[in-house]
């Protein structure tokens, strides 16, 4: 069986959300997902990428993401597994897990 490759975006800024103090920074949540993702679905097939909120989008669909954060106050950062939010502020593992899952990912059992 082949996996469609999916895409976890995270969406941040380089100062820490004013309601996430003591959470870690969108870059360091960023990171952690990747090696965590990676860790668990090893040799499947995941792009992550990285949009600052602070930084103007040449992308729409990025750009009305942006407008999306700010209009609705989410807290940052927010990880989306291809068009689906599964979390912001900080994020939790197993709600990203879930959504991969959900494309066919399957997890290593520790």
């Amino acid at each position: 069986m082949s996996l469609k490759p999916v895409t976890v975006t995270v969406y941040g800024a380089e100062t820490i959300c004013p309601s996430c103090v003591g959470a870690p920074s969108s870059m360091e949540t960023f990171e952690w997902l990747e090696a965590a993702i990676g860790r668990k679905f090893p040799d499947q097939p995941f792009t992550m990428e990285y949009v600052d909120i602070n930084k103007a989008q040449v992308d729409e669909k990025k750009s009305a993401f942006v407008n999306r954060i700010t209009e609705e106050d989410l807290f940052y950062p927010v990880v989306l597994v291809g068009d689906e939010i599964v979390g912001e502020g900080n994020p939790r593992l197993k709600a990203v897990y879930a959504e991969l899952e959900k494309y066919g990912y399957q997890g290593e059992t520790a």
